[in-house]
């Protein structure tokens, strides 16, 4: 396994000293998930929403300032956030109520106010979870989850999920060269039945690296758990910092609504 570890998935780890990439990888995992809550209990129809997710957007482009995740990483995690985008844009045009002019166009206010809230809050809670990739290698996420005491059965899901995610990467990888040094250029009926034939080598090449990764666990003694070491104890102060980004934002929320 370890030809593909370390591949595409873990390059999107930013190596850093910084006190973010020093957290623990379970302080770090309930701070996103505290933030994200945070943000969805907004109410998008509330006067001060707009204000409240500026004030979101402040602490969280913060918290990427300290661990040094610039612009460009966090627009590239901001990729899978499309389809939210496609549905905020038409929520406007096929709401119900009160019509108002945007742009010469007739939308409703009701969906406008939903589309927009629906955006900010996806685009909020996806820039927390980047600045929590980018910080955190994926095996320490996976010892997070752990210490956050998830089934035991699902992390190791995830955990050979990771791995076999960059082993396969690496496999298709090394066939495509093969390919092109071949002079293949994918055009045609020709080309597609040279790439069906690629995904079928590569389906057959990854079951058989499977199996034989399996009856190598077995012969070292694996009984469906993986060892891992001693948790490392988490002080107050690490986990006020970890916590500092939830608790900037419940101070956002908290204020719009006792001011509105």
């Amino acid at each position: 396994m370890g030809a593909g570890h370390g591949g595409a998935l873990t390059a999107r780890y930013l190596p850093g000293s910084s006190v973010v990439h020093r957290l623990e990888p379970h302080a770090k995992l309930v701070a996103a998930l505290a933030f994200a809550v945070v943000v969805v209990a907004t109410p998008v129809h509330a006067p001060w929403a707009a204000a409240a997710y500026a004030g979101y957007l402040l602490a969280v482009l913060g918290a990427a300032a300290v661990a040094g995740v610039g612009p460009g990483r966090l627009a590239r995690g901001l990729v899978v956030e499309v389809p939210f985008v496609a549905f905020a844009v038409l929520l406007p045009f096929v709401a119900r109520g009160p019509q108002v002019e945007v742009l010469g166009l007739s939308v409703s206010e009701t969906g406008l106010a939903a589309g927009g809230g629906l955006l900010a809050k996806a685009t909020l809670s996806i820039l927390a979870a980047t600045v929590l990739a980018a910080t955190t290698e994926p095996r320490a996420l996976l010892r997070g989850l752990q210490r956050l005491r998830l089934p035991q059965l699902l992390v190791q899901i995830l955990m050979f999920m990771i791995r076999y995610a960059d082993v396969v990467g690496s496999e298709l990888h090394r066939m495509r060269v093969a390919r092109e040094s071949r002079g293949f250029t994918g055009g045609g009926l020709r080309g597609l039945r040279v790439l069906a034939a690629t995904a079928g080598a590569l389906f057959v090449r990854s079951y058989e690296r499977g199996e034989r990764v399996h009856l190598a666990m077995l012969s070292r003694g694996y009984t469906g758990s993986l060892p891992t070491g001693p948790a490392a104890a988490v002080d107050a102060r690490s986990w006020a910092i970890a916590l500092g980004l939830p608790l900037a934002a419940a101070v956002v929320l908290l204020s719009g609504t006792l001011l509105g």
